[in-house]
């Protein structure tokens, strides 16, 4: 039936690139998604972003079971491009050859090991901190233990929700949404739609400006090289961003968790009248009571819980921003998958504490590439993805721990003196 199917080009594609009619392309297959979009599991923005564009790479990285997802894809297939507008590069050609080897490989098949003994050493770390502080009680150094303890059951429950969020550990979803719920809402506070939201959008347009929401930053920073120079000839911003780089050290790091995250995550659930995950969430803080106000108090232990989060507020930001703060930063420009995740992320060199201590995002070009990859086996897919850049002339970054972290402060420093630039032309 596909030769009776209506035939579009690219141009007749791209009309359809608003909130009231939306076209995206899969495999050759034009569909009509403007009313899927508001069902969407990742948001409507989600697919909004991609509009008028060839999805078939992203689609194939996002959904793991494709034979179920092709079912609701069906009935909005509206139309198939020309075979003359076919957009397969080199490029695209092996790289979807790599995928179906790393999956042959069975890369993306989890060890129930590995994870099993991640979420141990979590309520073990938890638990810990606890103890401590029931045990010797609440001297200063033993609330400074306890604390280091809890600091790291936290950013390690961090990574841990990253695994189940893209659906990367069990081949059933519902279980990996359940567990999403129980370490983000019930273990750390904070909210699973939030994140699946905003995480989702990151993933398919990194470093995109208005797309990306991880970038949207220009309250206080500006990064890369095209925002500064627009801020900068617009008189647009209110801060020194030429300072930028002095005074990241002061508000990003030690505030986004324990002061912007305290906003914005139930911000995004009372808009959205998310009331269960709302009730979960207040679990946590239920929870962190009853733990500490034997010991400390009700203001003791929310205290006490401020602080913790103060200190894996660094950890947190230096470990997430260290991959994508210094690399290129611009408009959409509808790149093909592996190059615009190539442009927008870097690697931080392999070993027993930097797996450990990113979450096993060193790997962040494989993650980017391969996102339901049990990160695990990132590792294992690095040598042939690093070859593929290679025989495509793409620029594959890594770099030590220390000199991906310094190069935050030098992005940051750069863009700002483009800032100044433009704005004392």
């Amino acid at each position: 039936m596909a030769h009776t199917m209506p035939v579009y080009n690219w141009n007749d594609v791209r009309k359809h690139v608003t909130k009231d009619d939306t076209w995206i392309v899969i495999d050759g297959l034009v569909y009509d998604v403007t009313k899927w979009k508001y069902k969407h599991p990742g948001g409507q923005k989600m697919l909004m972003n991609q509009a008028g564009q060839d999805c078939t790479d992203s689609w194939m990285a996002f959904h793991n079971d494709k034979v179920a997802v092709g079912k609701y894809l069906r009935p909005l297939c509206v139309g198939r491009l020309e075979a003359s507008e076919n957009k397969e590069t080199e490029l695209m050609k092996d790289f979807r050859e790599l995928r179906a080897t790393v999956e042959k490989m069975g890369l993306f098949r989890a060890s129930p090991w590995f994870f099993g003994f991640v979420m141990f050493h979590i309520l073990a770390l938890e638990f810990g901190g606890w103890f401590i502080v029931y045990y010797f009680g609440t001297s200063w150094l033993a609330l400074l233990a306890a604390s280091l303890l809890l600091v790291t059951a936290q950013a390690q429950a961090g990574w841990a929700q990253h695994d189940y969020g893209h659906h990367s550990v069990f081949n059933n979803s519902k279980i990996n949404k359940f567990i999403h719920i129980f370490l983000l809402n019930f273990f750390k506070g904070v909210s699973s739609s939030w994140w699946n939201y905003r995480h989702y959008l990151h993933h398919a347009k990194p470093n995109t400006i208005k797309k990306d929401p991880d970038i949207r930053l220009e309250l206080f920073f500006l990064t890369g090289k095209v925002l500064p120079v627009e801020f900068g000839k617009k008189k647009k911003g209110f801060m020194p961003y030429a300072h930028q780089h002095q005074y990241w050290f002061l508000v990003l790091p030690p505030l986004l968790l324990p002061l912007y995250f305290h906003y914005e995550v139930p911000y995004y659930l009372w808009s959205r009248r998310n009331y269960v995950e709302m009730f979960w969430m207040a679990s946590f803080f239920v929870r962190y009571v009853v733990m500490f106000k034997p010991f400390l108090g009700v203001a003791g232990a929310l205290t006490f819980y401020l602080f913790v989060r103060f200190i894996e507020s660094h950890w947190f930001v230096w470990t997430t921003q260290m991959n994508h703060i210094p690399m290129d930063v611009d408009y959409d420009e509808d790149l093909d998958w592996v190059t615009s995740q190539l442009k927008a992320t870097c690697n931080v060199e392999q070993s027993l504490f930097n797996d450990w201590f990113s979450g096993h995002l060193n790997f962040q070009i494989e993650h980017h590439l391969f996102p339901t990859m049990p990160r695990h086996n990132l590792h294992k897919a690095a040598p042939l993805v690093k070859s593929l850049c290679e025989k495509h002339g793409l620029d594959y970054k890594c770099k030590t721990l220390f000199g991906a972290m310094r190069d935050i402060v030098g992005s940051l420093k750069a863009s700002g003196e483009l800032w100044y630039e433009a704005y004392h032309m």
